[in-house]
């Protein structure tokens, strides 16, 4: 009697679901702009985006001029943005709003343009190309609604985006110092503790622009030995003033001792054999 129940439900929900779809495709064939409106938002409200955007991206042409296209737009942009296509959804977004400007949805288009981009934003060791443009579609959305509802999740966004961004040229800098590119990897590191004075990797990063210096001083010829372990030497200190605590200090003060070792060693040679080329 079970086993009769079960195909009975089987075919029945099979049956149901199949009526279903064959109402969707005649839907789909429909030249009534009304019922097809209707349906679409039927469907969204159900929480079924893929049909009710695919409904919706037929509709919105033909539904110019009248009033119904405001709310099909938005709702076509959402239903992108609800299935993960965050690129289309950004795209969709931006167009409502440049569509319908004085639209009382406008503000809330223009944050979900913004969360579509910071939902696009790939992994810190990808290219950040895509990051930059969050973070600055972010700031727009705050500069233009100061007091908006979505104001505290927009700083959220931004914030986590600014440590995304801060751990990709951490690692560049540090991808630089792995590799052996010495002079590179200083480089970087300054242009790190310029850009993220507060970050949480200056530490790291002050005792890896030392390492790469020192690395750096000891690699090159004598004509130039000079200015870099200087330079060395400048760098240790400011280290030791700013992290007296610091877990490497050791290995600064190992580095530290020997630049000086170095230059005083420098001091003995001919003159004509330290000088600056």
């Amino acid at each position: 009697m079970r086993f009769f129940r079960s195909i009975s439900l089987f075919l029945l929900v099979g049956s149901l679901s199949l009526s279903a779809c064959t109402g969707y495709q005649k839907l789909l064939k429909s030249a009534n702009v009304n019922e097809k409106y209707a349906a679409a938002i039927k469907y969204y409200d159900k929480g079924d985006f893929f049909r009710a955007g695919t409904l919706l991206e037929e509709l919105i042409p033909l539904l110019k001029g009248r009033p119904e296209a405001e709310k099909a737009q938005f709702y076509f942009a959402n239903t992108n943005f609800k299935q993960r296509n965050y690129v289309l959804s950004a795209y969709y977004f931006k167009q409502f709003v440049d569509t319908y400007p004085n639209s009382p949805q406008v503000e809330e288009a223009s944050f979900l343009r913004a969360r579509s981009l910071f939902r696009d934003s790939p992994g810190y060791e990808l290219d950040q190309t895509n990051t930059i443009t969050a973070v600055e579609t972010i700031q727009d959305f705050l500069n233009t609604y100061p007091t908006s509802q979505f104001r505290v999740e927009a700083e959220g966004m931004s914030q986590e985006l600014q440590k995304k961004l801060e751990t990709k040229a951490f690692q560049s800098a540090r991808l630089y110092y792995l590799l052996r590119y010495n002079q590179a990897a200083v480089t970087a590191f300054k242009g790190f503790n310029t850009q993220y004075p507060g970050s949480a990797y200056a530490e790291q990063a002050d005792y890896l622009r030392l390492s790469a210096q020192y690395a750096w001083a000891k690699e090159s010829i004598e004509t130039k030995q000079r200015e870099r372990f200087v330079d060395a030497v400048a760098f240790y200190q400011g280290f030791i003033d700013t992290y007296p605590q610091s877990k490497s200090l050791r290995a600064a003060q190992a580095m530290y001792d020997d630049s000086r070792a170095e230059l005083e060693r420098l001091k003995k040679l001919p003159e004509a054999q330290t000088a600056a080329k």
